[in-house]
């Protein structure tokens, strides 16, 4: 009885993950027609969503996936010099990059895209915060 509800449970997510990260690429597309408008606050609140997203992604990853397999994975250094739309286009690769593995049956390599792309909106968070508190201290 406990395996076939661990199988249904690992089903569910499933359906999940696939829903969360076809998500995460609207509310991208989201911040990339922001940037491009120069629309600061939906873009801002756009990237939000997508690491909110992604976050809840890794989440029923580490549900779905066997212990411990997830930490093997290693991370990319830090993007350098990149334009904001060059990240989140590359991070909107990575993600589709994830549903596809995912809908072939490897989930580490889903993981570890997502994983990246979290990763990577990190790192524009972490620019939007300094321009946030560049802007408050110019005041």
């Amino acid at each position: 009885m406990m395996v076939a509800l661990s199988r249904v449970g690992k089903m569910v997510h499933t359906d999940k993950i696939l829903g969360v990260l076809e998500s995460a690429i609207r509310y991208l597309v989201n911040s990339i027609t922001s940037l491009k408008s120069m629309n600061a606050e939906a873009f801002s609140n756009s990237v939000w969503r997508v690491a909110a997203e992604l976050e809840y992604a890794l989440f029923l990853f580490s549900l779905t996936i066997e212990n411990g397999q997830e930490a093997l994975l290693k991370l990319n250094p830090e993007p350098r010099n990149l334009q904001l739309d060059k990240i989140l286009l590359g991070v909107k690769d990575l993600i589709r990059g994830a549903q596809e593995y995912f809908k072939n049956g490897d989930l580490l390599n889903a993981f570890r895209n997502v994983r990246l792309a979290r990763h990577y909106i990190f790192y524009v968070q972490n620019i939007l915060a300094k321009r946030g508190r560049k802007g408050t201290e110019e005041r």
